[in-house]
């Protein structure tokens, strides 16, 4: 399922924290779970006198996680900037970005551009997870391959209040930590919005087909951020991958851009932590990559 894969590595931020609107009745029994100790991956980049810690963090989550634990609560603790993919405070207007721009422009019904094919699999996919099949008629085909995606691991449990952003951006408050964002929240939805017809059209098609699996895909995703295995996480999240206008898009142009930043914020003394979706951090062409490509060198800490 290679979208599938590619929406995880990418690590949108507003798109999935925004997910929260959707009730989940488990939420409250996840919360009052008992927490595993996990070990995620954690990336150092210093100078004379900056410091910038690299954590990959995973949006959504089956249950609360001990993360905040050893070299990782070290590092936020003596940050006096928190970096995140979109400020920490606009999830709310995510929701509304979102809906905005999922509206479709062309006075059609998402199903009636569909072939006859697609959207006899298209509607048994979504009468599969309990959706009616007009549900997403007047929105773009990206939307309902992000809803098609996150419904189900939200049925499964899987919740943002249990994610590690919503934690990180919690404890950055407390503290009154400064916080940069990479992007803003429509420049972020934006990406979805603005790929081809053409792209999300195949971006539908092959979530509908990897439906049935998208919740073991992501487990595994999952386990391998747990134990910090970030070669095994590209691997996973590179696996199938085809399409170069997704990669390029969603990946490894906002990747660049983000190494540029870091690079020029070494700059300036002081501590910063980095928070963003952990595919940003793992595989060929992620952020260390960029950042290695552009003379800097960043240390692996845990």
């Amino acid at each position: 399922m290679p979208r599938v894969r590619t929406l995880i590595r990418s690590g949108l931020g507003s798109a999935l924290l925004a997910f929260t609107a959707l009730s989940s009745p488990l939420a409250s029994a996840q919360e009052t779970a008992q927490a595993s100790a996990v070990r995620p991956a954690l990336w150092k980049v210093a100078d004379e006198d900056t410091t910038i810690w690299l954590f990959g963090t995973i949006h959504v989550l089956p249950e609360q996680v001990d993360w905040y634990a050893g070299p990782v609560a070290k590092a936020l603790d003596s940050a006096q900037e928190l970096v995140t993919e979109i400020p920490i405070d606009d999830t709310e207007q995510a929701q509304g970005t979102i809906l905005q721009m999922a509206a479709r422009k062309d006075g059609k019904s998402l199903r009636d551009t569909l072939s006859a094919k697609e959207r006899t699999a298209y509607e048994g996919a979504l009468t599969s997870i309990g959706i009616p099949a007009q549900a997403f008629d007047a929105n773009d085909a990206w939307f309902a391959a992000l809803m098609l995606t996150l419904i189900p691991l939200k049925t499964a449990g899987y919740s943002t209040e249990t994610g590690i952003d919503q934690q990180v951006a919690a404890r950055a408050r407390a503290r009154h930590l400064a916080n940069h964002a990479f992007e803003t929240v429509d420049y972020q939805i934006g990406l979805f919005d603005n790929l081809s017809e053409p792209t999300q059209r195949a971006y539908l098609d092959e979530v509908v087909e990897a439906l049935p699996d998208v919740k073991t895909d992501v487990d595994r995703m999952v386990a391998a951020w747990k134990a910090g295995d970030a070669d095994h996480l590209a691997e996973l999240m590179n696996e199938d991958e085809s399409d170069p206008e997704i990669r390029k898009v969603l990946i490894t142009d906002r990747n660049a851009n983000w190494a540029k930043w870091l690079k020029a914020r070494l700059d300036k003394p002081g501590t910063v932590f980095v928070a963003v979706g952990a595919g940003h951090l793992a595989g060929p062409g992620s952020v260390q990559d960029q950042l290695a490509a552009a003379g800097v060198s960043s240390t692996r800490v845990q």
